[in-house]
């Protein structure tokens, strides 16, 4: 297990670029692989998340070129997949074998989908109950709500899911499932998701409808190959906007970032709590809105964050706690019930580790209350195997009054592989 011991630092100054959006770069290898033509995907997120991905649909026979700048998808159209040869390892990513369970449950094979000790303890029945409700054949453990998943393809007919979560990696999986359905697949959210899978299925050329909280596929249109240039994530760029807001005499520059309005929570709720945040040269690139994203050191606020607000920013949670932290006053969070079913229980983690830095903190069931301090104190924080929470508390520690240590950082490749370059960086000492 590795740790990291971070200085404080005095400002966080420059320009830098993130590493390509997680979720874009996810959806481009699948839809790539099920259409028809040669894909060419360019700043593709080459971190253990998306590469398991990437392995999972060269098992199942699709070739894939990447000459460490661009990769060649050569799609083999809806059918042309074929049955893995073991057993394929989604490693910590969610989002491969959620959305893959999806792909997967109506070809004509059998697959088995599992992950790593952390993934194995996530929540997987919220897609295996609808996609069993479309016909797919679908076991595991703990009934099917534990990986591994064991899915015997099957024909399958469309649905109309309301879905009790907000969850993209759960309407995507559907829409997934609903390409090799008979006749129309509808979802509807409580609250909008990230929709990413919707741009990129109607940028391949499926046939869909989206409106407001609702979604609508119907199966059998083959797709089309295209052109993806892949945005900066901007759940990357959040850790770096938030160290600019905190740390004092602080001005930084992030560079084509994706800013989908289903995303952009973040910044909405970093205004909101007084961040100056400016969004410079808005363009369109592969159907997603981008700009470039400067920060300024900014005295924050405490708010209150719930509604709607949350599935729009719900994998920034745990840097928005420290925001939360360095702020003055209270900040609530409520409605984030998601956030216990992460890679680790999010509102747990967050909490403990900030109560090490000397920051107050009231948990509830579905969020915190983050009381602000004027300095962190010198702490030694335990990541719990979480990206998320282990970046979030190595910015926290470049505002603390000592140096400090977060334990177990390897998992920070799964989704950032360059985040310590990029933070020793533009930390000014």
């Amino acid at each position: 297990m590795k740790s990291y011991t971070l200085q404080p630092a005095v400002a966080v100054r420059g320009e830098i670029t993130v590493p390509g959006d997680k979720s874009i770069s996810h959806r481009s290898i699948m839809l790539g692989s099920v259409a028809n033509g040669v894909t060419t995907v360019a700043g593709f997120l080459r971190g253990e998340d998306n590469m398991a991905t990437l392995n999972a649909m060269r098992a199942m026979g699709i070739k894939i070129e990447d000459d460490g700048s661009v990769l060649k998808i050569h799609g083999a159209g809806l059918h042309g997949l074929s049955e893995p040869e073991d057993i394929v390892d989604c490693g910590n990513s969610g989002t491969s074998i959620r959305l893959l369970t999806g792909l997967l449950a109506g070809q004509s094979f059998f697959t088995v989908l599992t992950g790593d000790r952390y993934l194995r303890k996530r929540p997987m029945k919220r897609v295996v109950t609808p996609l069993a409700a479309m016909g797919a054949k679908i076991a595991g453990r703990a009934g099917g709500e534990k990986a591994p998943l064991a899915i015997t393809g099957s024909q399958l007919s469309g649905v109309a899911y309301d879905s009790p979560v907000s969850s993209a990696q759960v309407k995507s999986a559907i829409l997934l499932a609903g390409l090799y359905a008979d006749g129309e697949t509808v979802v509807t959210e409580p609250h909008l998701s990230r929709d990413h899978s919707e741009r990129m299925l109607h940028h391949f050329g499926a046939d869909i409808e989206a409106a407001g909280t609702v979604v609508r596929i119907r199966g059998g249109r083959e797709l089309t190959a295209r052109e993806i240039v892949v945005p900066g994530d901007i759940s990357s760029a959040a850790f770096f906007m938030v160290a600019g807001l905190i740390v004092p005499c602080s001005e930084l520059l992030i560079a084509g970032v994706g800013v989908n309005p289903t995303r952009t929570g973040i910044i909405d709720i970093l205004t909101m709590m007084g961040g100056k945040i400016s969004l410079l040269n808005l363009r369109e690139v592969s159907g997603e809105p981008v700009a470039d994203i400067l920060v300024r050191t900014s005295a924050l606020q405490g708010i209150d964050i719930s509604g709607d607000l949350v599935p729009r920013a719900i994998d920034e949670f745990p840097i928005i706690a420290v925001a939360a932290a360095a702020a003055k006053g209270r900040t609530t969070i409520r409605d984030a019930r998601e956030l216990r079913v992460k890679e680790t229980d999010r509102i747990r983690a967050m909490a403990e580790n900030l109560r090490l830095a000397g920051v107050r903190v009231d948990e509830a069931a579905d969020g915190m209350t983050v009381y602000g301090t004027e300095k962190f104190t010198a702490f030694h924080a335990d990541s719990c195997g979480d990206h998320r929470i282990a970046m979030s508390m190595l910015v926290a520690a470049l505002v603390a009054d000592k140096p400090c240590t977060v334990d177990d950082t390897e998992c920070i490749a799964t989704s950032f592989p360059n985040f310590f370059s990029l933070l020793e960086q533009v930390a000014v000492r």
